[in-house]
Formats: structure tokens, sequence, C-alpha cells
């Protein structure tokens, strides 16, 4: 595939990021297909499928004062075909406490988009967290 086609699937895995950490779940819905599966540490281990189990996490009170910006570190898109990819990366997370000190978290993250009528739709997550 293309390095424009690998651009746009970094693209929307920001975009996606972006949306998690905003709270947007307008943006985070348009860009995840209905059946989305995941294994994540909220799941417990468990398979979920479907988007209910991560909306119940967007309708949670947010402190809106908390700034956060979410970084993607050493990404890696391997196309599964001219529909189909796997972005792999870690998930770099930068918040700041009540007492103004800055904190870093990491997550490993897969993703896998496929695109269907010409629009990519994130199909499934497997995330992990770092002690």
């Amino acid at each position: 595939m293309t390095r424009a086609a690998e651009a746009e699937l970094l693209n929307l895995s920001q975009k996606l990021l972006e949306a998690i950490v905003a709270g947007d779940w307008s943006t985070y819905a348009s860009l995840c297909d209905e059946s989305l599966s995941c294994f994540e540490p909220e799941s417990r281990g468990q398979l979920v499928v479907g988007l209910a189990f991560h909306r119940f996490y967007f309708t949670l009170p947010a402190d809106a004062k908390a700034p956060r910006q979410v970084t993607i570190s050493q990404p890696h898109v391997r196309f599964l075909g001219r529909d189909a990819a796997v972005v792999s990366y870690v998930r770099l997370t930068q918040t700041v406490d009540e007492h103004g000190r800055p904190h870093t978290t990491r997550m490993e993250e897969t993703r896998v988009w496929q695109r269907r009528d010409g629009q990519w739709k994130h199909v499934h997550l497997h995330r992990s967290a770092s002690p």
C-alpha cells in the first residue's frame, strides 16, 4: 500500500485517541464499526463486542480542567490487503494532577481497521497496560 494510505490510518488513529481523551462520543462512534470487538484492561480479560461497553466511559463526568494530550509513539502499519490494516503503537497520555504535576502513562495498542464502501472503520482493539 502507499504511504498516503499509511498516513491516513495513522491520522484516523490519532483522531480516535483525541476523541477518547476529549470524551467526544460522536467522533469516536463515527470512526468505529458497531460490532467493534476488544480486549482491554477495562474488560478484565473478556472479549467485548459492540459499542455499549465503550459508551459507558464516555458518559462519566470528565474533569474539564485537567489538560490531556495523547501521542502515538513507534507506530507500525501492516496492510492485510487493500481493505484491512493493523495499526500498532505505544499510546502516551499526558495529564496534570490536582497539584499541577505532569504525569505520562503508556499503553500498548493494536487496532484493526477495515475499509467498507471506501471508508475506514475501526473494527478491533487490543490494549495492554504497562506497569
